[in-house]
């Protein structure tokens, strides 16, 4: 019962903080979305041009279904908006599609922490599918035996590899961001008050993964310490 106590305590506070940090993205995009832009370009105009500019002509801009969905692709090379943001003409539009290009621009440089990243997806895919339902046997919690460390080991290295991933998935966050609002600026697409709103919206963007990458991190330990316990 004590390991299922700690477990859910853990689980429920970064569940409340990543709540809020969530809910206030939200309202920040919802925000500068009522915030034109004064060239009046839309969220898929800008990211093709923010592709131009950095000689990227295999990189395809698409529409995808849903809000905040936005992600680059590297498999296909597509940049993928929501339709509030593909077709978009809003400060917010401006900012998320600057920084999936950014991904794009990562991944035409080789940026060395996005191949680091990409080269961990099938580990971390796994493992996110079966670390903590090994972690609960190792502790004796599906009902039947009573646990086993060597199970609980292997299933906390599992845990931690999607650990080391969150912490990775950061400087990637960080350095696209970094390139869509410099890219921003040099390139007069956006002027100071606006820049203001895209730092604004991109960094709220930028704790939901700080959030995450602490939580996973709160929860290893936490695994950690039980198998000490058990030793």
């Amino acid at each position: 019962m004590g390991a299922y106590m700690g477990y859910y305590v853990i689980a429920g506070v970064m569940f409340l903080v990543s709540m809020i940090v969530s809910n206030r993205l939200k309202s920040k995009f919802k925000k500068y979305a009522q915030v034109g832009m004064a060239n009046g370009l839309s969220g898929k105009e800008i990211a093709e041009k923010m592709l131009a500019d950095n000689g990227i002509t295999d990189v395809k801009v698409i529409s995808t279904p849903g809000f905040l969905s936005d992600h680059y692709n590297p498999s296909n090379k597509t940049v993928n908006l929501s339709p509030d943001v593909h077709d978009g003409r809003s400060v917010s539009a401006a900012a998320v599609a600057a920084h999936e290009v950014g991904h794009a621009v990562q991944h035409a440089t080789a940026y060395s922490w996005l191949q680091m990243r990409s080269k961990m997806v099938p580990a971390v895919q796994f493992g996110s599918k079966f670390g903590n339902w090994v972690i609960f046997a190792g502790l004796g919690m599906l009902g039947f035996g009573g646990g086993n460390p060597t199970i609980l080991l292997i299933g906390i290295v599992m845990f931690a590899i999607t650990t080391l991933f969150s912490f990775i998935t950061l400087p990637v966050e960080f350095d696209a961001t970094n390139r869509a609002k410099a890219w921003l600026r040099s390139s007069g697409t956006a002027g100071s008050g606006e820049l203001e709103g895209v730092e604004d919206a991109l960094n709220w963007a930028a704790r939901t993964y700080v959030v995450a990458a602490i939580g996973s991190l709160a929860t290893l330990l936490y695994y950690i310490m039980l198998f000490m316990n058990r030793r």
